[in-house]
């Protein structure tokens, strides 16, 4: 490896020792010692000498040993001294003589070499060496040949972080002892801790989740692609058919692409998605800090109060919302672990079908593998929305079950495999089959109170509200302060018209901030709830739901809206550019109002009592010709010139969020202050049977009255409300256009209403 060879260039003999180091850094230290050493080598080399060479002197020997040296050292290398056993130096002669000592340049020589070992030790004992620089060097030469060296230089990772730093080289030099965080941990289970982000559900924000995590029932399509004017694919929103003001049609399975009516907005669950249920002690903690808390601000000003509050509320729902990592492999898909990650890989990248055949692939190869076979089916849902294909959705409905159906399948595979078939099953109307999806769940995992909520919205999704009451009650036994109970349960009250019931449930839901409460529809039904008991807090929760994001305005409060449209309480024909049906109206009311009597007066009872629970008090009745765009069954038959009049305005006869119908209200009768569930839509009023006085309609803040034969254009996603006080009935006849800004494609595509 390249730093290895750099920090074996540093030294060109063995390190000494610590002490020793420190003992050759000082210089007259040195000098000292190289003298003791040179005389003890000079004193028996003399002494031989002299028995060898007849006699001399030691003054003549060493002057002639001298002057046969100086001429050597010009004309040859100086041999490098040899350290014999004992560690005294000696000196091979040339020519093959005996050692001859050398003067005491000889002596500089070997001191100048001792120098250059211990700086070479000194820059690595005293941390000189740019520990930083080589490693970015090294890691730069690792990345631009990642083939060549990927996981080398792992081999000298001695703290376990994963890579080669500065602290794998300490350790390595001996400056550090070293750590192992991971000993004693096989590589499997450590592969168990590790995130595997590549194919766990919780992790797959791609399009596919984004779209679904709406009944976290798992993942599906993506409606980010999709404008509201074609409708969103996968809608967000698993409560999208429990209308605010009037009830949904039923889903039908001819339209793949049912209507999202928050538009963007996100689903209930979406912060709960894949969640283990770790209640009990994390709630115990929760309710103590918030009672310490609690009791720390009571000699703090209000604001600080309300601040420190707001925090407290904000770490409980940090707490309660805690995710636990779910484990979806067996031992038998950790065994292709690789293969499944490079498949879900794929899938990711939004290369569907290519995911969908390396699964199919691994299905054959492995048919017990739960998470091959989970995998098989979300590339399947991914697929169907590519394709937008029912058939499609539907394998992939099927293949969640079977991977849920697998032996050693995971729990949290089952769980996750089951709630994502329960949601598409949802989403292609087939509420009864998804119904049972969940009702199977709940018996699996009898203590999951996410599964239980989810149990109650698809009741409600039925229209059964028993249902839906009797797991909301269940719950709220167990888990008394879980918010997303609560709401529902109001809401439920509410629809049973147990107004002053419903309040303290869907105000304590919202309040809680619990995943799932913060939706337009509750603070709809809880300001409702209030303006009827005569409480004008109730604007003090449009307000907040306007803030939220869920309304228009504080006065126009629909819920199934499409963005950027004009805005404003009331209309003239002019502006509205349905100059000619407004003529039309007008020109023949006495004819719309003969035929309409003529309905009033049959003994048939074809005239329907209001059922959307909008009166306080007194008989409000309709007698509807279309509705959802459509005609509705034989009516026209009774008001034939009425209907022949209107064919050929498709605005209105063609608006599928709206209707055309007579409306008589008897005296006596005021209707609550509502708005209707769509801004898509502008409402038509002609007179036709109208008191002198005592009747009346207020839009936002401004109140009109009916003329005979005259109408009067508003847009009824605004708060309006009516009183009927007069000493006979009131008959009008209401048409509902498309809001004229609406383009064509928008009309053609946008779900009925």
């Amino acid at each position: 490896m390249q730093c290895h060879r750099h920090y074996g260039a540093s030294s060109s003999s063995p390190l000494p020792s610590s002490s020793r180091v420190e003992e050759l850094f000082t210089e007259e230290e040195i000098y000292e010692e190289e003298e003791s050493v040179i005389e003890e080598e000079v004193q028996p080399v003399v002494q031989e000498e002299t028995a060898q060479c007849g006699g001399l002197s030691v003054e003549q020997e060493v002057r002639r040993s001298k002057e046969e040296a100086q001429p050597v050292a010009l004309e040859t290398e100086v041999k490098p001294p040899v350290e014999s056993k004992n560690g005294k130096r000696t000196e091979g002669g040339e020519g093959g003589g005996g050692g001859v000592p050398k003067s005491s340049m000889l002596s500089w020589f070997v001191v100048l070499a001792l120098l250059g070992v211990w700086c070479s030790v000194a820059v690595v004992y005293f941390d000189i060496v740019d520990y930083d620089n080589v490693i970015a060097r090294a890691q730069e030469f690792r990345m631009n040949f990642s083939e060549v060296l990927q996981g080398k230089l792992t081999a000298y990772d001695t703290d376990g972080d994963g890579d080669f730093d500065v602290e794998d080289a300490k350790v390595l030099l001996g400056l550090k002892e070293a750590d192992h965080p991971t000993q004693g941990v096989s590589s499997e289970e450590r592969a168990d801790d590790e995130p595997t982000n590549q194919h766990e559900p919780e992790a797959e924000t791609t399009k596919e989740q984004a779209a679904d995590q709406r009944a976290e029932s798992g993942e599906v399509t993506s409606s980010d692609s999709l404008t509201e004017d074609a409708a969103v694919y996968g809608s967000q929103d698993v409560e999208s058919e429990i209308q605010a003001a009037v009830p949904l049609p039923a889903l039908v399975d001819e339209d793949f692409v049912p209507d999202d009516p928050g538009g963007d907005s996100g689903h209930p669950h979406e912060d709960v998605t894949e969640t283990i249920d770790t209640s009990g002690v994390l709630l115990e903690e929760t309710a103590e800090e918030s009672t310490y808390e609690s009791e720390q601000t009571l000699t703090s000003s209000k604001v600080t109060q309300e601040a420190d509050t707001a925090q407290t509320q904000e770490t409980q729902r940090h707490k309660e919302t805690k995710k636990k990592k779910p484990k979806l492999l067996n031992k038998l898909d950790k065994s292709i672990k690789a293969e499944i990650e490079a498949a879900e890989k794929l899938r990711k990248k939004g290369r569907a079908e290519e995911a969908l055949r390396e699964f199919e692939s691994l299905v054959q190869q492995h048919p017990l593998s739960p998470r091959a076979r989970y995998g098989k089916a979300q590339a399947e849902d991914d697929v169907a929305e590519k394709l937008r294909s029912n058939d499609m959705l539907q394998r992939a409905i099927n293949t969640y079950r079977e991977a849920a159906e697998l032996p050693d399948a995971t729990s949290d595979l089952l769980r996750a495999a089951m709630k994502r078939r329960a949601d598409r099953q949802q989403f292609l109307g087939r509420m009864r089959a998804s119904l049972v999806t969940l009702e199977k769940l709940v018996h699996i995992f009898p203590d999951d109170i996410g599964l239980k909520n989810d149990l109650g919205v698809a009741h409600l999704l039925l229209g059964d509200n028993k249902g839906a009451k009797r797991v909301y009650e269940e719950v709220l036994a167990v888990s008394p302060d879980d918010g997303f109970a609560k709401v529902h349960y109001g809401f439920i009250l509410k629809s049973d018209n147990k107004i002053a019931e419903s309040i303290p449930y869907l105000k304590e839901g919202l309040e809680s901030g619990d995943p799932g409460t913060d939706d337009g529809r509750f603070y709809f039904h809880l300001g409702d709830a209030l303006q009827r008991v005569g409480d004008d807090s109730a604007y003090h929760w449009y307000e907040l739901g306007h803030q939220r994001g869920h309304f228009a305005s504080v006065w126009q409060r629909s819920l199934y809206n499409v963005d950027g449209l004009k805005a404003q309480p009331w209309w003239t024909p002019k502006e509205t550019g349905y100059t000619d049906l407004v003529k039309t109206l007008e020109r023949n009311w006495r004819t719309i109002r003969d035929e309409a009597l003529a309905v009033i007066d049959q003994k048939t009872g074809l005239f329907v009592p209001e059922e959307e629970n909008l009166r306080e008090r007194g008989e409000w009745g309709q007698y509807t010709l279309w509705q959802q765009g459509k005609k509705v069954g034989n009516s026209c038959h009774n008001v034939p010139k009425t209907c022949a009049l209107l064919e050929r305005y498709t605005e209105a006869t063609g608006c599928k969020r709206g209707q055309i119908k007579f409306s008589v209200m008897q005296p006596g009768t005021h209707v609550w202050p509502h708005t209707g569930p769509t801004n898509c839509r502008l409402r038509i009023h002609l007179g036709l049977v109208i008191p002198k006085t005592g009747c009346k309609i207020r839009c936002t803040n401004q109140t009109r009255e009916w003329e005979e034969g005259k109408v009067l254009i508003f847009d009824d996603s605004f708060e309006h409300e009516v009183w009927q006080e007069a000493e006979s009935y009131r008959l009008i006849f209401i048409v509902d256009a498309w809001h004229p800004e609406l383009t064509a494609h928008q009309r053609q595509t946008l779900s009925a209403i």
